[in-house]
């Protein structure tokens, strides 16, 4: 499991990298137009603490480890509310899959995980679908990801499935009123502009299944 996380984490750091410009681009539209090098900067960080070496625990254990340091990592090095909203999602998953039943499969753990960080923001933002925030990516990545688990998928197809509705999400961002957020400012005007957070989201999540794959 922790060879998952840290595939993850690598590819999500890659890809926040990659696409820093154009998630600054989105956040000048409707934010404050630091969202793409705040996460960069994050997650630069977080790269450094994987390649630094192994947690101390083991299985489960360890990818509990890796995820909880990647929170607080987050929280800590990125500003505005990007850092503790996703340190917070990472830090509901490492408790999520810590606390899980020694048997659970691979599967399971990334849909509890991805279950948690949805309630962590949800909880920490006061927000919920619908209000153009990173949730329109998250909870819908993870029903689908529950889905595809319930339908009999592996690893790899729950990852696929929850960066798919991760994707759709963020595209259904642009027509949304924002009512939560910098955003949220702008009234009307927010409407038309995809939404950073929710970008991101599907961004992080891509990376997953892609680190499955690769």
């Amino acid at each position: 499991m922790l060879d998952l996380v840290d595939g993850w984490l690598v590819h999500s750091a890659e890809r926040i990298h990659a696409e820093a410009d154009a998630l600054t681009r989105l956040d000048q539209a409707i934010g404050d137009g630091d969202h793409g090098a705040n996460l960069d900067r994050g997650f630069t960080a977080i790269l450094a603490t994987v390649e630094a070496g192994r947690p101390s625990g083991e299985g489960v254990e360890a990818a509990a480890e890796r995820l909880h340091a990647a929170g607080r990592t987050l929280i800590s090095t990125v500003g505005g509310a990007s850092g503790p909203l996703y340190g917070s999602a990472l830090l509901r998953a490492a408790a999520a899959i810590r606390s899980a039943a020694s048997e659970v499969s691979k599967a399971e753990l990334v849909v509890l995980g991805l279950e948690a960080a949805g309630e962590g923001v949800s909880a920490l933002g006061h927000a919920t679908v619908g209000e153009k925030t990173m949730l329109d990516a998250l909870m819908p990545a993870a029903e689908a990801a529950r889905d595809a688990l319930d339908g009999g998928g592996d690893v790899a197809g729950v990852a696929s499935a929850a960066a798919d509705a991760a994707d759709a999400g963020a595209v259904a961002t642009i027509p949304m009123l924002a009512t939560k957020g910098r955003a949220s400012y702008l009234g009307e005007r927010s409407i038309g502009h995809q939404d950073p957070g929710a970008t991101s989201a599907a961004l992080i999540l891509r990376a997953l299944a892609d680190a499955l794959v690769d």
